[in-house]
């Protein structure tokens, strides 16, 4: 859409669906409180209000690219910043980590090596945060093919971000008084279905009625 559209959109919300809605903004003016911090990928592509259906308030969003959560420690600001307050001020009841189907990011750290003079802050926000995944997948999956691998990747770093949320304190601290859960979904952008881990099954399972909260400890390991 270009910005003529985007103005028109916005001219056209504020005309129909703001004030279809003027209550329920009103209401938000005096502060939030969402029940769901939900971590996904800045691809254009996945929409998480589109697809949960939420409404405005409804859901504390945090995106950037691969959904990619640091450990603490080694987080930058924007992501520590991010988590605490969801969790401390917020206080979050669940948190999503929702990959999607075809993620450039994925793509990239699959071939690294080619982006580093191309994209080189790309290249290192992989390199340095998305090799734990990279190498779980290089050293478990030879032999697979280019497609089946690239789904694995994606469902293996969604994996992966859920066990670098498990260390950060106040995460760890609400998971441990059972005020917390964890979720790993997949978007899957050509059937607009959702897939939700299943621990117990070891893969990731169509959600219809209900989600899998992660265990903790999680077991990271995909079915191929």
């Amino acid at each position: 859409m270009s910005l003529t559209g985007l103005i028109q959109g916005v001219n056209s919300f504020h005309s129909n669906y703001f004030n279809d809605h003027r209550e329920l903004f009103e209401r938000l003016s005096g502060g939030q409180s969402p029940d769901v911090l939900f971590i996904t990928c800045s691809d254009s592509r996945i929409d998480p209000c589109l697809i949960t259906q939420a409404q405005p308030g409804e859901l504390f969003v945090m995106r950037n690219v691969g959904n990619i959560i640091p450990s603490y420690g080694a987080a930058s600001s924007a992501e520590s910043a991010g988590i605490e307050y969801a969790v401390q001020a917020l206080g979050i009841k669940d948190i999503i980590v929702c990959g999607h189907s075809h993620c450039g990011a994925m793509k990239g750290l699959l071939q690294i090596g080619t982006l580093a003079e191309q994209m080189p802050a790309v290249y290192d926000w992989l390199k340095r945060h998305g090799e734990a995944t990279r190498r779980v997948v290089q050293d478990n999956y030879a032999g697979i093919e280019p497609e089946k691998l690239l789904k694995i990747a994606i469902e293996q770093n969604i994996l992966t971000q859920i066990e670098n949320l498990e260390t950060y304190p106040a995460i760890r601290s609400k998971l441990h008084a059972g005020k917390l859960n964890l979720h790993a979904w997949m978007y899957e952008i050509e059937t607009g279905t959702v897939f939700a881990f299943n621990a117990e099954k070891h893969r990731f399972m169509l959600m219809e009625k209900r989600s899998f909260p992660v265990p903790d400890p999680l077991i990271t390991h995909i079915a191929s």
